[in-house]
C-alpha cells in the first residue's frame, strides 16, 4: 500500500479533552498508511463557558459564569478525571482560563523541525501542563520546552510575535470557515468528527489503508 491519507487534527493544549484525545489519535499512523497534520485551534473559552480564576486552595476568587455553565465546568473535570485515571494519567484542574497560543506557536515552530521534536514537545506540553507544571503563558517556558524536545530555539523570539503570530491566526480563521469549534477536531477527507469517541468511523473509513500487522489502539472513548 503506497497511498498516504493527510488527516487534519485540530488541538490546543488547555484542553483536557484534546490531551486524552492525542495518544489515541497516534495510534491512526500505527494502524493505518496516514499522515497526522497536527494544527492549533486557540480555543476562547470564556466566549461559551465563562471565566474564573481560583486561588491556590481552589476558592474562587473572580468568576464571570453563570450557575449552569459552573456545573458543566465541573462535571467536565470529574469526567476527564475519570477518564484519565483509566489510563495512569493525570488532569488537575486549572486555576485560570489560560490563554494557550504562545504554546500553540511552539508547535508551530516543533514542526517545522520534524515529527520527532513536534511529537516530544506536544507530549511534554500537554502532560506538564495538566500536571499544573508549566506556564504557557511564559514565553521562555514554551522556548525552554523545545530545547528540551530537541528544537532549535534560535530565532524563536523573533517568530513568536510575529510570522508565528500571523499564521496562528490565519490557521485558526481556515479552521472556523471549514466548520471547526471544538477540540480534538478531525479532518477526513473534507469530513468533520469533533471529539475521540468518533475514532471507531474514522477506523472504519480508513480501512483500506490498513498497515500489516497494525496494532489498533482500544482505549475508552468518551464525547469530547
Amino acid at each position: 500500500m503506497d497511498e498516504t491519507k493527510t488527516i487534519v487534527v485540530y488541538t490546543d493544549y488547555k484542553s483536557p479533552y484534546a490531551y486524552l484525545a492525542k495518544d489515541l489519535i497516534y495510534g491512526l499512523e500505527d494502524e493505518f498508511h496516514v499522515r497526522l497534520d497536527w494544527l492549533p485551534y486557540t480555543l476562547d473559552i470564556p466566549s461559551y463557558l465563562g471565566s474564573a480564576r481560583l486561588d491556590d486552595g481552589g476558592d474562587v476568587i473572580e468568576s464571570e459564569r453563570s450557575p449552569h455553565q459552573w456545573r458543566r465546568v465541573r462535571y467536565s473535570y470529574m469526567d476527564c478525571r475519570r477518564q484519565a485515571r483509566k489510563r495512569g494519567l493525570v488532569i488537575l484542574g486549572t486555576r485560570k482560563v489560560w490563554d494557550s497560543s504562545i504554546a500553540a506557536i511552539g508547535m508551530l515552530w516543533a514542526k517545522r523541525q520534524g515529527p520527532a521534536v513536534f511529537r516530544a514537545y506536544h507530549d511534554r506540553v500537554f502532560e506538564h501542563f495538566w500536571r499544573r507544571e508549566l506556564d504557557i503563558e511564559d514565553a521562555s517556558v514554551i522556548t525552554a520546552v523545545l530545547a528540551e524536545a530537541g528544537a532549535a530555539t534560535t530565532g524563536f523570539d523573533n517568530y513568536l510575535p510575529g510570522d508565528g503570530r500571523r499564521e496562528h491566526d490565519a490557521i485558526r480563521a481556515a479552521a472556523e470557515t471549514a466548520g471547526v469549534f471544538g477540540v480534538p477536531t478531525l479532518i477526513v477527507d473534507g469530513e468533520l468528527f469533533w471529539g475521540r469517541e468518533h475514532l471507531p468511523d474514522i477506523r472504519e473509513m480508513l480501512a483500506p489503508l490498513a498497515r500489516a500487522g497494525g496494532v489498533q489502539t482500544n482505549l475508552p472513548l468518551r464525547h469530547v
